[in-house]
């Protein structure tokens, strides 16, 4: 009760005065109860933290066993002279000299082998976003919101929630929506609307894309494209396939129902394909059809997704042939994907179905603060072992190892006051938080809510510029769902702000309940941009953010 206590807050709300009723005239007010995102380091599963140290001595192995031969034989030949050197090599004629020749043959061969059999690297040689037309741009929330009451599909309760939602949603005047979603009395989720809404995204953005990078569509040999919410028949790759006419052989997929966090699953899948094909070039496409995530129906947690889906799409152009190196920006490092669909509450906290009118949306359930936290946390435990320095390693698992050799003082630190109430008291037994800022220059964290990235930022440890970029993407463009790591990348190029040997954390997360990350590298410095979806507003970020 203690745990659970600590993690709820109250606050009282002014609502103004009651319009109408038998409490006209007199003030409202109402009590709100939130529920904060668990600390997720006073749990850490020490399977997650093998698994993560699994991944690093994989082929770490055969590294250490080269210099313990060199070793070997370097104190084995320092011992002795150059006289007896040459006699044992020469003397006793030509068994010595086969018996060198043979190990020297072995080492090259092992060398060799452990060479040709490492998977080849995967570079991501440049990336393009999707800016749609200014007719589609939402001027303001009051716009939003009126647009939406002349619509026709929303009571003023539904309405006046949605505003407030806006009002806190972290989302700037600027954004894109398609304009369907707004005419009268008409059903926006139908396949034409569908068809068109993903096929202008994603062809502007291809377009760009292959402009960019002067690469022709029958080049690629793999093709993957995410959509959650809208897969029509054909698939949207097929749609792609055609309208490039791209080669027979194109290895295509499509995935679907996936969540914010497909655009890392859809880059891991390109990966492997590359690697098990040998295909040279691979296009990942990161697209959300927002007419199809629309609700005009009066279900609170159903409302939630229209005040923060916006337009959006990405277009990744990968490669893992060798030569491509010198015009790559950067190389993919490492990709750690988190599952938690067996746990029911997981499962249904991001959830389509259809209200009691039967209206089809989808449901954002009060647990999913906590559902993404216990993701968020397996995952960084997993992914912290590849990426921390060898000192943030050791205090974090000395911290790990204390709380599981002794869980009487980690249960105690666990139901001790939130922040702020008894710091010092429970202080020594708080588990130290590894700076991921030793491991990374800059972060790209899924722009989903406001509210989301200020937990993520007092959980990590992370200040207000590490999140600028996720700010910033989500105040310009809105929730751009899967796409919405890319403008956040874009939005650091734009600034010019990734140099050689940068470090690039994509972190996302989204229905199932998944949480994924994928890691960077950059292979060289990376200039602005000539074309990027923030050329004509970057100089005003991030001040406009506090406006």
């Amino acid at each position: 009760m203690a745990r659970e206590q600590a993690l709820l807050s109250t606050e009282i709300v002014n609502r103004g005065v009651e319009p109408s009723g038998p409490d006209a005239g007199s003030p409202t007010f109402s009590v709100r109860v939130r529920r904060r995102l668990p600390d997720f380091l006073q749990s850490v599963n020490l399977k997650y933290v093998r698994l993560g140290y699994h991944y690093l001595i994989s082929h770490g192995v055969y590294l250490a066993t080269i210099p313990v031969i060199v070793l070997v034989c370097g104190a084995e030949l320092g011992s002795l002279s150059r006289d007896e050197l040459w006699a044992k090599v020469w003397g006793e004629a030509t068994y010595d000299l086969a018996t060198v020749l043979a190990f020297l043959a072995v080492l090259a061969f092992t060398i060799s082998v452990y060479i040709m059999s490492r998977p080849r690297p995967v570079y991501l040689i440049d990336f393009a976003c999707y800016k749609p037309a200014d007719a589609l741009k939402v001027v303001s929330k009051a716009e939003f919101i009126d647009l939406a009451r002349k619509s026709g599909k929303f009571d003023e309760e539904s309405l006046a929630f949605q505003s407030r939602l806006l009002a806190k949603s972290g989302i700037g005047d600027e954004s894109y929506m398609p304009r369907c979603v707004f005419e009268p009395n008409a059903n926006c989720a139908t396949m034409k609307e569908g068809r068109a809404e993903a096929s202008t995204a994603m062809f502007a953005a291809l377009d760009e894309l292959f402009d960019k990078c002067r690469v022709r569509p029958k080049d690629v040999g793999v093709l993957v494209v995410n959509c959650s919410l809208f897969n029509p028949t054909p698939s949207l790759s097929a749609m792609i396939v055609n309208h490039y006419k791209m080669r027979g052989n194109i290895l295509s997929y499509n995935l679907g129902g996936m969540g914010c966090s497909a655009g890392v699953i859809a880059v891991d899948l390109a990966r492997d394909m590359l690697q098990a094909s040998g295909a040279g070039l691979a296009v990942v496409v990161s697209t959300e059809a927002v007419s199809f995530t629309w609700y005009p129906g009066k279900r609170r947690s159903m409302l939630i997704p229209n005040a923060f889906f916006r337009a959006g799409c990405a277009a990744v152009l990968l490669s893992n042939r060798r030569r491509d190196f010198h015009r790559a920006k950067y190389q993919l490092e490492h990709v750690v994907r988190t599952h938690k669909g067996a746990d029911d509450r997981a499962f249904r906290s991001v959830y389509q179905e259809e209200d009691e009118q039967r209206i089809k949306g989808l449901s954002i359930s009060r647990d999913l603060l906590e559902v993404g936290g216990h993701a968020l946390k397996t995952n960084i435990t997993t992914l912290g072992p590849l990426v921390l320095p060898f000192s943030e390693q050791l205090l974090f698992f000395a911290g790990v190892l204390f709380r599981h050799l002794f869980p009487a003082s980690s249960k105690a630190a666990a139901a001790a006051p939130p922040p702020g109430e008894g710091e010092e008291a429970s202080s020594a037994a708080a588990p130290y938080i590894p700076d991921f800022k030793r491991a990374f220059e800059h972060f790209c964290m899924h722009a989903a809510s406001g509210d989301v990235l200020e937990h993520l930022q007092a959980n990590l440890g992370l200040r207000d510029a590490d999140l600028e970029a996720s700010r910033a993407a989500l105040h310009r463009f809105g929730n751009t769902s899967s796409s919405s790591i890319w403008y956040e990348l874009a939005y650091l190029e734009a600034k010019g702000r990734v140099r050689r040997g940068d470090r690039v954390w994509q972190l996302a997360f989204g229905s199932g309940f998944k949480c994924n990350s994928a890691v960077w590298r950059a292979v060289r410095r990376v200039r602005r941009p000539a074309r990027s979806p923030w050329l004509d507003c970057i100089d005003r970020y991030p001040a406009r953010m506090d406006a």
